[in-house]
């Protein structure tokens, strides 16, 4: 990809990209996100589960006691969408909500062990294409790529992403 710099007043380098090679980064990351999530939809698909699923049991897995309301933000989706997918993984005995300790009306979420398995079983493939990617890529490209997805989040969800990486969430 060629990447021109040029330089401001005060010396610094501003990298500066054509709508052409963004364009190529934005259907890159649409090919990449479609493999990306091919292997564990194909695993969802056996259980009947979708994307949305996915997404709770690795938030839920990522924090144990979660608050709905907090995955709530982390997803983005609505009351009633969450409400819906969290019937399912409770119903279906991978997630156990508890009532909060120290407010009754907070249901704290947790994995079972059932629960716990499937995570593992969609995040190893995951984890296998994503190391695969990184080792082709370099260091450098690792350290890039992910600066390059944490500026591209919304402030609160950098904050919230932020904690976690801290293991202060």
């Amino acid at each position: 990809m060629e990447v021109g710099r040029t330089e401001t007043g005060g010396g610094e380098g501003l990298l500066f990209l054509t709508d052409e090679q963004l364009r190529k980064g934005i259907e890159a990351m649409y090919f990449a996100y479609r493999a990306f999530t091919a292997d564990p939809d194909r695993i969802l698909e056996t259980h009947e589960y979708g994307r949305a699923h996915h997404r709770a049991i690795h938030f839920i897995n990522r924090q144990p006691g979660l608050t709905v309301n907090m995955l709530l933000i982390m997803l983005g989706v609505t009351k009633q969408s969450l409400n819906r997918v969290l019937r399912t993984l409770v119903e279906d005995g991978l997630v156990e909500a508890r009532v909060g300790r120290r407010d009754k009306r907070e249901r704290n979420l947790f994995l079972t062990e059932k629960g716990a398995a499937l995570e593992r079983e969609l995040s190893d493939a995951q984890r296998a294409r994503m190391r695969a990617a990184y080792r082709a890529a370099g260091p450098a490209a690792v350290t890039g790529f992910r600066q390059v997805l944490e500026a591209m989040m919304d402030p609160e969800i950098r904050r919230h992403y932020q904690a976690m990486k801290d293991g202060a969430a």
